[in-house]
């Protein structure tokens, strides 16, 4: 294996068959697109170096099977760094992390693992243990692997929780949007109905005041004399009532002029005239027709002749 000691050079120079070695190259970042050019370069040493960070694009390097990351900086992995899917043996002693990304659930073929010297969190250190030998080192990777695989899983429910919580809230306010739309529809309905039955009332009473004020013609001609052209004439009453009063009326209006003649003839001075001589006979007569039912009995006869 051939070891760089500098920054620079060839990366194909420095590659040892399947290995290559970057250790103590002074590199503050990765050079990954030539290394991404070196896909047989599947052993990679960036140890004792001044990384930071690794690029996204690091994860592309799938052909790597062993990772030497020890003696840096780094702070965190890539979060898609579990896109390492052939990675087998990682050394991550002596950096700077506290967490591991939860992809690292999916280097399922990773069986060898270093996590001394890291600030790690609690929980993770205590899984981790010390890795002091290589049988620790292989617990070491079994046993990460394990709580990462739980992390995700729990971390997925935790997500399928908040999707069914979203998802409820969701349910919940489309329920209350159609709820507020039926109401809306609802009162617009009312409020619809409500204009038609006020335009109908209004209708109706506007007839019933024309029909009002036609009648009040009506009434007013059929208080005024009807005309013999729109007026029924009235039955006359039967004729032998007609006639019957008529000649009792002839009658008493015959006897008071004859009253008054006969009392005028008889009691003033003028029974010595002519006329009043003619009255008195006259009278002399009458009384003796009445006296002898004559004239009543002809006027009798005569009213049921008629």
């Amino acid at each position: 294996m051939t070891k760089a000691g500098s920054k620079g050079g060839n990366l194909r120079d420095k590659l040892d068959g399947n290995e290559l070695d970057l250790s103590l190259s002074d590199l503050n970042e990765v050079p990954v697109k030539e290394l991404a050019a070196l896909p047989k370069a599947t052993i990679l040493d960036l140890s004792c170096n001044k990384l930071t960070t690794l690029p996204s694009d690091f994860c592309g390097l799938t052909h790597l099977v062993k990772l030497d990351l020890s003696k840096n900086k780094l702070r965190q992995l890539p979060a898609d760094f579990g896109r390492l899917v052939n990675l087998q043996h990682l050394d991550l002693l002596n950096n700077r992390l506290v967490t591991l990304p939860v992809s690292f659930a999916q280097l399922k073929s990773l069986k060898w693992l270093d996590l001394k010297d890291n600030p790690l969190d609690p929980v993770l250190a205590k899984v981790a243990g010390d890795c002091l030998d290589e049988k620790q080192c292989k617990q070491c990777a079994n046993k990460v692997l394990q709580h990462m695989k739980a992390v995700q899983a729990e971390q997925e429910r935790e997500r399928q929780r908040r999707l069914e919580t979203d998802r409820e809230a969701e349910k919940k306010w489309e329920a209350k949007q159609r709820a507020k739309e039926a109401q809306e529809r609802e009162l617009r309905k009312r409020e619809k109905a409500e204009e038609k039955e006020r335009r109908r009332k209004e209708y109706d009473a506007l007839r019933a005041a024309k029909r009002e004020q036609e009648k009040k013609p009506k009434k007013e001609a059929n208080q005024a004399p009807k005309s013999k052209s729109g007026s029924r004439p009235r039955k006359p009453p039967p004729r032998k009532h007609t006639r019957s009063w008529a000649v009792l009326k002839l009658l008493l209006l015959l006897l008071l002029c004859v009253a008054g003649g006969l009392v005028a003839c008889r009691v003033t001075e003028l029974q010595q005239q002519p006329l009043c001589t003619s009255v008195n006979t006259i009278y002399d007569n009458a009384v003796r027709g009445l006296r002898s039912h004559d004239i009543l009995q002809w006027v009798l006869q005569t009213d049921s002749q008629q």
